[in-house]
Formats: structure tokens, C-alpha cells, sequence
């Protein structure tokens, strides 16, 4: 266990550093997500969809962290672009399946290239790649802290 002294400087603060890493990889993909039509969140649900389309909203809201007030708008875009189609459930109407449309299958290919950009950009070599992600999803999986 690691012994910290208490201190009020911001460039100490593992939260900061985490908070600033994360929007500088946010922006990295903005660019050519917007060329795309794309914000970020709905690019998120979209990779979902891309390793288990025709997964339920409540599957994919739980999947991304996200409520269903922030869920909805964002499928409703994406199925007006034509990227998405929401069906209701065969065996329980009250459940919706997301699904990809050819059209949101086929983005699938022009991201690979900005996932490659943002890695090349980066500049880790595998090793340290895998083991950030490692870290990055232990800290992800905190319970909130009791104060």
C-alpha cells in the first residue's frame, strides 16, 4: 500500500493526470469523427454494436456507463443518420434490440485507420500499451470512495 502526503498541488493529483489524459485522447479522435458525422459517445456505441450488434439498449446503456436519458438521444441520432435501427424484442416488446445497418457496418473500416493514428500518435510500444489499458480499466472499476 502506498503512502501519500497530503497535497493541494494539481499536477500531483492522479485524477488530474487521468482527466487530462482522457480529453487529450478525446480530441485526438474528434477531427476525423466529425469528418465521419460522429461524436464521440456515439462512436463508443458504435464499436459496441460492431462486436455485439443487435444487443439490447439496456445491455448497450450498461455496457458504455450510460442512462437511458443520455442512451436514447444518441441511438435516435445515429438512427437518423442511418447508421442504426432500433427493433422491438420478438419474444418481449417492452425490450429494443440495436442493430447495425450496412451503412453503420461499413464505418467500421474507416475507423480502424483513426485507431491507428491515435496508437502511432501515442507512441507506446505494445507492452506498454497493454499494460496502460490494465491500469486505466483497474481504476475504471473503483468503487466510489466513502469519504
Amino acid at each position: 500500500m502506498l503512502s501519500f502526503m497530503t497535497t493541494a498541488r494539481l499536477d500531483d493529483q492522479l485524477c488530474f493526470a487521468l482527466y487530462a489524459a482522457s480529453r487529450r485522447l478525446t480530441t485526438a479522435y474528434r477531427g476525423t469523427l466529425t469528418e465521419l458525422g460522429l461524436t464521440y459517445p456515439q462512436y463508443l456505441a458504435l464499436m459496441v454494436l460492431w462486436e455485439d450488434d443487435g444487443i439490447t439498449v439496456s445491455a448497450l446503456g450498461e455496457r458504455l456507463s450510460l442512462d437511458s436519458g443520455t442512451l436514447s438521444p444518441l441511438l435516435k441520432r445515429l438512427q437518423v443518420q442511418g447508421l442504426v435501427e432500433r427493433r422491438p424484442s420478438t419474444e418481449d416488446e417492452r425490450r429494443v434490440h440495436v442493430h447495425l445497418t450496412d451503412a453503420g457496418r461499413e464505418l467500421s473500416a474507416e475507423v480502424g485507420r483513426l485507431q491507428q493514428c491515435v496508437a502511432d500518435a501515442i507512441d507506446l510500444d505494445a507492452d506498454e500499451f497493454v499494460a496502460l489499458r490494465a491500469l486505466a480499466r483497474r481504476v475504471a472499476d473503483l468503487e466510489p470512495l466513502q469519504s
